[in-house]
């Protein structure tokens, strides 16, 4: 059974930092993709990064050289290190896994975690 579990949420001011964490299990973590997704109230959920099994990353425009993604496949968990962090960044954020199964990939989501930027 695919679980993503999210931690590392909060209320924090402007400028500030935290890192999320997502803890995977019932797959095979090392290879599949992983990402990160956040949706504001009000919004459509909107990818933030991604990771490849390889290591390759993607961001949107909106997080670059604030965010950085990573992942630690000892471990199975993916991370959001986020910096310089601005009120338009408050959002639920989200645990994406990209798992292989059979010949298809299927999304799997974790709960979530909230991130409230206000000072």
């Amino acid at each position: 059974q695919v679980q993503l579990v999210e931690s590392g949420g909060g209320l924090v001011q402007p400028g500030g930092s935290l890192r999320l964490s997502c803890a995977a299990s019932g797959f095979t973590f090392s290879n599949s993709p992983m990402g990160w997704y956040r949706q504001a109230p009000g919004k459509e959920r909107e990818l933030v990064a991604i990771i490849t099994s390889r290591g390759y990353t993607k961001y949107a425009d909106s997080v670059k050289g604030r965010f950085t993604i990573s992942r630690d496949n000892a471990k199975n968990t993916v991370y959001l290190e986020m910096n310089s962090l601005l009120p338009d960044d408050t959002a639920v954020y989200y645990c994406n896994a990209g798992v292989q199964i059979g010949t298809n990939i299927r999304q799997f989501w974790g709960q979530g975690t909230q991130v409230t930027v206000s000072s």
